[in-house]
């Protein structure tokens, strides 16, 4: 929302600040101000002058030589080029050594410029006159400006006086950003509101007298609400002898500084009132209301309408309209219909002030594909006892601007009033909550500033019902804080019993993820959630494969981002290959990300979203390195001793003979593998390329973070070397397997320590070579526990098709 701190000290006499103590102060207490704008930024030494003498420029046919008075005896000539210049005419001047903020394009310059007396072909100037853009404003905030040429003052200006202060460029405009809880600073009143008990000043809101003539209004017109849950407040009044004319250029000003055009008298205060007051208005043409009837009701479905905008809309049985005897006339609290809007030519008028359903609006906002400022208003819920005070506002500044003649008495439906909320005044709680020990005086001060009445009798605290965020005590000291100051509430720890607090078991495995793969040299990226479908090609993926099955977006940004994704091998792929074009070496990134698989097609029920830790690398390194980290970090997770490997599941996007499912028993958790080729190029990525995926929730229910130590024993360990001639589809693991369940247990270890394959071994078979270690925790190992081991390995390994080398 924006505002002028001229506009603000209307309601704050006596707020003198500067622009920045302004924003810091606010900002402090809870009125975030999110930036300002001063007018007069960059200008300087610029007065009102008048036009004594006009000649023409002896060596340039488009120049005129103009003596000026600028109020110091002396006429000062100036050269220009402006084409709207005439004797009698009194302009701005920036004299030698001021500044002006542009051109005529309208194109600020940072700083401004700097005007010097000089010559113009050879003619001595010692000043400019200026444009309206050459001041930094617009024809938007001055519509009598003329769209090319210097800027006209009126007859009663002051030669000699500051032309800035003149055209009310002396202000500052202040952007806020206003939290959707406090309603009340919608409006230009609210925020007035919040600067003086911000600075300790006076508010004074203007005072709205008693308007209209000796008639009744009822006589005009009859309101029927029969949606009260969707409008719980109407209010109508009615003008007549309507005269269509220009606003004062004081509130085309303001409105224009608040992003509103000026349009006219009628529309203008409306527009005036909903900043003012934060209450949105809407006027209809009196003699376009069918039977003189007002009827607030749901639309029927489908209903076609065609709104102020000329645009032809479809309604549903949730919008509110308002209608007159015989037809829809205006969407309730989105915008009027093009049938009953204000002309020229209009003699009577219908003025409206409600309150309508927050949530209602904004649902009907969107589905209709239409948002106003005064939807936006209402849709974040408004008080309706505010609604009586902004109608009557609006009736008397069409009596003060003379557009009108207001029709005595107010339609008012008001089906459940509002009333203000009362709070138990607990001052010990507040400074327990704030850890401060800020007297009760103190707080009752505070309240008092910002319009929270206090009943000491009950020891209650009145909240009025434009501030809707006000329930609690909590509430309350909210207000106490921002109004003591944030900055002055000490440092203090918490009172009560200590608790030991530490992170759920989920999070503690997904830290530990973490942990592990940062120690590994991986860093961690994070992707989108939403792809192409083009990915299942790039990836290889079969027309049947289930990972096919996406869920798919409604109102997507693009064919690229169209789907949920079900496997997050195309965002690490991507992070890789942009990281290999942009000739980084050695990558090794890895992600915690949700895949998102649908239960059914189309959706009955939402998607199992899966977190998967996902680890991938480029350069140094091989499967091998992949497989130690999997195997850290179940290490980790108190689960390696149940790990195996199977690489009978052949995933497309990974090398057929470089890849294995990652399982705990017979429960599959992930799968890791080298990324096949094609892929690989597909992706852009010029060298090997590795990735490992591990299902998150299915590690975390074996997961398991508790730890047995046991004693060093004060026993040698014995080795011995076992070498075989192993069948080629015998893999390591079974080996492994063999040796560690008939082992016993003595056996320590076991480790791989040779493998080959050639000329020397017989075809389909290759050379494996282990390192068995046995070691008895209560004695000394005898060559009788060690052969009768080591029978019962070999045993085993000979089951396999295994040859035993002597």
């Amino acid at each position: 929302m924006n505002t002028t701190l001229s506009w603000l000290k209307a309601y704050v006499p006596e707020l003198n600040v500067t622009a920045q103590e302004f924003t810091d102060a606010m900002t402090l207490t809870g009125t975030k101000v999110e930036g300002f704008t001063e007018a007069d930024r960059d200008l300087e030494n610029i007065v009102i002058g008048q036009i004594l003498k006009i000649e023409p420029h002896p060596d340039a046919d488009k120049l005129v030589v103009c003596q000026v008075d600028i109020g110091k005896g002396e006429p000062t000539q100036i050269v220009t080029g402006a084409p709207n210049v005439a004797v009698g005419q009194k302009i701005p001047v920036v004299l030698d050594g001021g500044r002006v903020a542009g051109g005529h394009d309208g194109k600020l310059t940072e700083g401004g410029i700097r005007i010097k007396k000089g010559k113009l072909r050879g003619v001595e100037s010692n000043g400019m006159m200026c444009s309206i853009e050459e001041l930094g404003s617009t024809r938007d905030l001055y519509p009598e400006a003329p769209e090319n040429g210097i800027y006209i003052f009126p007859e009663d200006a002051v030669v000699g006086s500051d032309a800035i202060e003149a055209l009310g460029l002396h202000d500052v405009t202040f952007e806020f950003e206003i939290t959707s809880n406090r309603v009340d600073c919608f409006s230009v009143l609210g925020i007035a509101r919040e600067a003086a008990a911000t600075f300790g000043k006076e508010f004074v809101p203007p005072v709205v007298k008693e308007t209209g003539n000796g008639e009744d209004v009822h006589d005009y017109v009859k309101v029927t609400v029969k949606d009260p849950d969707l409008c719980p407040r109407y209010t109508a009044r009615v003008v007549k002898n309507i005269k269509i004319a220009p606003s004062p250029k004081w509130m085309q000003r303001r409105l224009a500084a608040a992003g509103i055009r000026p349009i006219n008298n009628i529309v203008d205060i409306t527009n005036y009132v909903m900043e003012e007051y934060g209450q949105p208005m809407h006027a209809f043409d009196y003699d376009t209301l069918a039977g003189h009837e007002i009827v607030v009701r749901r639309a029927a479905k489908d209903e076609m309408f065609t709104t102020l905008d000329g645009q032809q809309r479809k309604m549903d049985e949730n919008v509110v309209m308002i209608c007159d005897g015989e037809k829809s006339v205006g969407i309730g609290g989105i915008m009027g219909g093009e049938n009953s809007m204000i002309t020229d030519d209009v003699k009577t008028m219908l003025f409206e002030a409600a309150c309508f359903d927050g949530t209602n609006i904004r649902l009907s906002s969107k589905r209709i594909g239409l948002r106003t400022d005064a939807s936006a208003k209402f849709e974040k819920g408004l008080d309706p006892n505010n609604a009586e005070a902004a109608i009557n506002r609006a009736c008397q500044l069409v009596e003060e601007l003379g557009a009108g003649e207001v029709v005595g008495g107010m339609i008012d439906v008001y089906t459940t009033r509002k009333e203000p909320v009362r709070i138990s005044f607990e001052p010990e709680k507040i400074n327990a909550y704030l850890g401060t020990d800020i007297s009760e005086n103190d707080m009752i001060r505070y309240f008092q500033k910002i319009d929270l009445i206090y009943d000491a009798k009950a020891r209650e605290v009145i909240a009025p019902t434009f501030r809707h965020d006000l329930f609690r005590t909590a509430d309350l000291a909210e207000e106490v804080a921002r109004f003591y100051g944030y900055d002055n509430i000490p440092t203090t720890l918490p009172s009560g019993e200590a608790t030991a607090g530490k992170l759920p078991f989920e999070l503690r495995v997904r830290e530990m993820a973490e942990d592990v793969a940062e120690y590994c040299g991986f860093s961690q990226g994070y992707v989108y959630s939403f792809e192409s479908p083009k990915v299942f090609d790039k990836l290889l993926l079969p027309e049947d494969s289930p990972l096919r099955n996406a869920v798919k977006i409604q109102n997507p940004l693009g064919e690229d981002f169209s789907i949920m994704r079900t496997t997050p091998v195309n965002g690490m792929l991507t992070s890789l290959a942009f990281n290999y074009n942009h000739r980084n070496k050695d990558v090794r990134l890895y992600e915690l990300g949700n895949v998102y698989l649908p239960k059914a097609l189309p959706l009955t029920e939402l998607p199992d979203e899966r977190m998967q830790l996902t680890l991938g690398f480029y350069g140094e390194g091989d499967f091998f390195v992949m497989k130690g980290v999997v195997e850290e970090l179940m290490e980790r997770l108190g689960i390696m001793d149940r790990l195996t490997y199977d690489p009978s599941d052949k995933k497309p996007f990974l090398h057929p003979g470089r890849q294995a499912d990652i399982c705990l028993g017979k429960e599959k958790i992930g799968y890791l593998g080298e990324v096949h080729p094609t892929v690989a190029a597909s992706y852009g990525i010029g060298e090997k390329a590795y990735l490992a995926v591990l299902d998150m929730p299915t590690v975390t229910k074996h997961a398991s973070f508790d730890r047995k130590y046991e004693g060093i024993t004060r026993f040698p360990a014995v080795s011995r070397d076992i070498s075989m001639v192993v069948p080629r589809k015998v893999l390591a693991g079974q080996i492994e397997d063999v040796i560690l369940q008939r082992g016993g247990k003595i056996l320590e270890s076991c480790r791989l320590f040779d493998l080959y394959e050639g000329v020397q071994i017989k075809p389909g078979f290759k050379s494996v070579a282990y390192s068995i270690t046995f070691r008895a925790k209560d004695r000394t190992l005898e060559e009788a526990d060690i052969s009768a081991a080591m029978k019962k390995i070999w045993n085993g390994l000979e089951a396999l098709g295994i040859e035993i080398r002597s």
